[in-house]
């Protein structure tokens, strides 16, 4: 690649965004200022973002343009690895097609394919079948800088209660604590952002230095000659794989409950506007049929996953096995299943994640008040889902509903924009392909829910309004010595 000739490239696309927000109106005038400091200089704001990774940034910026100031995001990493892309994710590429429409808002100079373009050439993104993860990570990166969100990297969310009206947050930097407050939040927390890797009991009694979840950031060099056994073998268990694989691990076996593996992505069914767009509107009943049926789509890897891991002799898969017990014996781990005995150095997990607010240190306080879809529906014979009942029942604008309305109702003040969001309003806040749907929906509604707590004070101001848009000039402004008309 030249790097002048991309450098130039970049400059014109960064210029003709600036002229497309131009004729498009991309940013409507402010309207909600930032609130001014609280009780002892307390830093207060229209909305706190927590989650600075492609779905906070995305809904920072529509706020932008929407007219809404005062926006905090936030997130725990430091600035350049928000999200998984460069820190657990071990994948070669995103798993979405290329094609699919970003962050953008309809924007086409703010899209993923003119950044590709714009950097690595037309011929480049023409021969792409997927954009790498490295790829996508810079893309966001430079989706940041031309959009300024203020953002606050470093910084984690340990608390949220409510005093008077506003919510108050306590934060957590480099070892010290302070808190704010907002009129709204938005956890914009990603795969895990509704509870926590989902390790197996049998795997909790293992010292953690003889295993490691696909979520965690790690130093995958110590499985170098290592035999390594993978709990798993959905998508993320080949991304284990081939990593450890490559990694020079001495084996790898792949252990997997089910004896065949996911070969149809449910995604490219739901991606329509119909479902995407209106799934949220459904009854409660067509909402739970529908997510029985989408969970049971077992996730399938990526051809360049399968690939990478089966041409490898040192691979080997062990499918059809439930796993009974994982012991430890003179430093190996041993893992028996139904079917047989396992031995390796490490343990590797691709077990998922479970949604539990109490898993979460900025939720664990408020989960004993917060309405659940096992709170609100009751399944038809033979339809219960204990997946599905565990996940928090929003409302139509991804608001926390409370189970008692007199004595929580603030809590409908918080936002979920992440995976624990998929029963109430479907697949539009935990990746690319409903994402241009999950936007609109989840930034009107904060607008929205702002306008409305200000209705009021909207209201006095449009009854003192005489601002003048008409001057009859030439009769200074006097009307009284004008001729009328007889009738």
């Amino acid at each position: 690649m030249n790097g002048g000739l991309s450098t130039s490239r970049l400059e014109a696309l960064e210029k003709r965004l600036v002229g497309e927000m131009e004729t498009t109106e991309a940013l409507g005038r402010v309207w909600a200022p930032a609130p001014e400091p609280g009780p002892a200089f307390m830093a207060r704001y229209n909305v706190v973002i927590c989650g600075a990774g492609m779905s906070g940034l995305a809904i920072a910026f529509g706020l932008k343009r929407r007219g809404v100031v005062g926006v905090q995001v936030i997130d725990r990493a430091g600035e350049g690895r928000e999200g998984p892309w460069i820190g657990c994710a071990r994948m070669k590429t995103l798993r979405s097609p290329k094609h699919l429409a970003g962050p953008d808002y309809g924007l086409p100079s703010l899209t993923p394919r003119a950044w590709y373009e714009a950097v690595h050439g037309t011929d480049a993104y023409e021969s792409l079948d997927k954009m790498s993860r490295q790829d996508w990570m810079a893309y966001l990166g430079w989706y940041r800088t031309m959009t300024e969100p203020n953002v606050s990297n470093g910084t984690s969310l340990a608390g949220i209660s409510q005093v008077d009206g506003w919510l108050r947050l306590v934060l957590e930097a480099d070892g010290e604590t302070q808190q704010i407050e907002c009129r709204r939040l938005v956890l914009a927390t990603g795969i895990d952002g509704g509870g926590a890797p989902m390790i197996p009991d049998f795997v909790r009694s293992l010292p953690k230095q003889y295993w490691t979840h696909s979520a965690e950031i790690a130093d995958d060099n110590h499985l170098k000659d290592r035999d390594v056994a993978i709990l798993g073998s959905a998508t993320s268990s080949f991304d284990w794989a081939a990593t450890a694989l490559e990694k020079g691990a001495k084996s790898v076996v792949m252990i997997g409950r089910s004896r065949n593996f996911g070969r149809t992505e449910v995604l490219a069914w739901t991606n329509f506007p119909g479902f995407l767009g209106h799934f949220g509107d459904l009854s409660d009943l067509q909402k739970w049929r529908y997510i029985r049926l989408y969970n049971g789509f077992k996730i399938p890897p990526t051809q360049d996953q399968f690939d990478r891991a089966v041409s490898n002799p040192r691979f080997a898969m062990a499918l059809g096995h439930k796993v009974r017990s994982v012991t430890l014996d003179a430093g190996r781990v041993v893992i028996e299943s139904d079917s047989g005995i396992f031995s390796a150095d490490h343990l590797l997990l691709g077990t998922g994640y479970t949604i539990d607010f109490t898993q979460r240190a900025e939720l664990k306080s408020i989960a004993p008040h917060v309405a659940f879809w096992s709170d609100r529906f009751a399944p038809p014979v033979g339809g219960a889902s204990p997946e599905i009942a565990a996940h928090p029942y929003l409302a139509r604008g991804f608001e926390l509903t409370p189970k008692n309305p007199a004595t929580h109702g603030w809590l409908s003040q918080i936002h979920l924009f992440n995976c624990s969001a998929l029963a109430s309003l479907g697949p539009i806040s935990n990746g690319v392909t409903g994402m241009k749907y999950g936007l609109p929906r989840i930034v009107d509604a904060v607008v929205g829910s702002l306008f409305h707590e200000a209705a009021d004070d909207f209201l006095r101001d449009l009854a003192a309004y005489r601002e003048h848009h008409f001057d009859p000039r030439g009769h200074g402004g006097d009307l009284e010595g004008m001729k009328e008309v007889s009738s």
